[in-house]
């Protein structure tokens, strides 16, 4: 069987889910209609969302691959390494929860096609809406994502939210310094601003899971969150400077396909 080239590769951190990942990539494959790759990216061989995947796989779905991320430990890492192996010109980061709607992959997709660098999934513009969730996580993402898009002008009103579809070619120009929690999303929205590149969103309906555990740990991530929080706030940035004022965590501007030099 011949598998037409991926339009968009579709990137899921995941840990230790097992078999309830199976329904999350089943509405996935049924909703998005165009040629797409999907990486399953976990951290350890051992991890028990490897053996549903590759059950899948060989069952029914060849473009469906798990991945064992060796960048680091935690879902930024994950992230970057599903995107460093991506084949499509378009990225689409995506939970394994089933919180976010595949139904939107093909949209995100094809603005992303049109020429935006980053298209958002949002809760909190006219249409979208929150359906459970922490209230303190919903508090501070949502005022997050309001004063962004009210001072900072940065094109979405959910920058926090980790479904977005990306330009491949934006982020390997840019590169990726975040290394922990989620805040890949808010980093390169940020970055996107900076340089003055087009930001679009879509409403979306975001449900908290229906099962096992969220890995989400705010009082860890939270001090990471605001440090792109504050950049995006700056004056407007050219790739080479833009590379050099934002250093990763060993003190090298980092890019999607660096390696951080000790893993957790």
């Amino acid at each position: 069987m011949i598998h037409a080239e991926p339009r968009v590769t579709v990137v899921i951190p995941a840990y230790n889910e097992g078999d309830h990942i199976v329904p999350v990539i089943d509405r996935l494959l049924e909703a998005v209609t165009m040629p797409c790759e999907v990486l399953v990216v976990v951290d350890f061989p051992d991890d028990t969302t490897i053996p549903a995947i590759k059950a899948y796989a060989e069952r029914e779905q060849p473009t469906v691959h798990a991945m064992v991320n060796d960048f680091g430990r935690g879902p930024a890492q994950a992230i970057r390494y599903g995107i460093h192996h991506a084949k499509a010109p378009v990225v689409v980061v995506t939970m394994a929860d089933g919180c976010d709607d595949p139904r939107q992959i093909d949209e995100l997709t094809r603005l992303v096609e049109r020429g935006v660098v980053v298209a958002a999934a949002s809760r909190y513009m006219p249409g979208g809406q929150q359906v459970g969730g922490p209230l303190l996580k919903r508090m501070l993402s949502r005022n997050a994502g309001r004063t962004l898009h009210w001072f900072a002008r940065v094109g979405t009103r959910d920058a926090t939210n980790s479904f977005k579809a990306y330009n491949r070619e934006f982020v390997e120009k840019v590169g990726i310094e975040s290394r922990d929690g989620f805040e890949i999303g808010l980093e390169l929205t940020a970055k996107a601003r900076r340089m003055r590149l087009p930001v679009a969103e879509i409403p979306t309906i975001w449900l908290d899971r229906p099962s096992g555990t969220s890995n989400f740990k705010v009082a860890r991530w939270l001090p990471k969150y605001l440090r792109w929080y504050r950049f995006a706030y700056g004056p407007r940035l050219e790739v080479a400077r833009l590379n050099a004022d934002t250093p990763d965590q060993t003190g090298n501007a980092g890019t999607v396909n660096d390696k951080p030099q000790n893993s957790e």
